[in-house]
């Protein structure tokens, strides 16, 4: 299993980063853009439990997968989300968001991924993985909540 972790500060309030999280699939597609469509399978009261399915375009092919919540977290200066699926049957994902509030219009957003291979052969794709694509996400996060907040440090 391969595990990165990254975090970032961002110059918005943390209930607009979590409204990318934890919102309409707009607002994730914001954050998310290859995310085509987000439908609820099953829902659970506390969240934890509930499964969404999700179509995701990589070039010109869609994928599908449900994405199971596993973790859940809203308080007023904490955030946290945990989703787990599996990438086209090859590699059981996991991808948590944890928000702390730094300030009324500063955000610290962490994120952890991890990634296990579900066929021998596929450890040694992971051999070569960086973080070049949690880092790229952790940018976007921050470029599109900051541009859509208009605070001024």
């Amino acid at each position: 299993m391969k595990k990165w972790t990254r975090e970032v500060e961002i110059n918005a309030p943390i209930e607009h980063v979590w409204k990318f999280l934890d919102g309409s699939v707009e607002n994730m597609q914001k954050i998310m853009p290859q995310v085509v469509e987000q439908k609820p399978v099953k829902i659970t009261e506390e969240v934890v439990g509930s499964v969404y399915r999700q179509k995701y375009r990589e070039g010109k092919r869609t994928e599908e997968y449900d994405i199971e919540t596993l973790e859940y977290l809203n308080e007023t200066n904490e955030k946290k989300l945990k989703v787990g699926f599996i990438l086209a049957k090859m590699f059981e994902i996991t991808a948590l968001y944890e928000l702390n509030k730094l300030n009324d219009n500063k955000t610290s957003f962490t994120y952890t991924v991890t990634s296990r291979p579900l066929k021998w052969f596929l450890k040694l794709f992971l051999l070569f993985a960086t973080d070049k694509v949690v880092v790229e996400f952790l940018d976007r996060v921050k470029k599109v909540a900051e541009a859509e907040t208009s605070v001024s440090e």
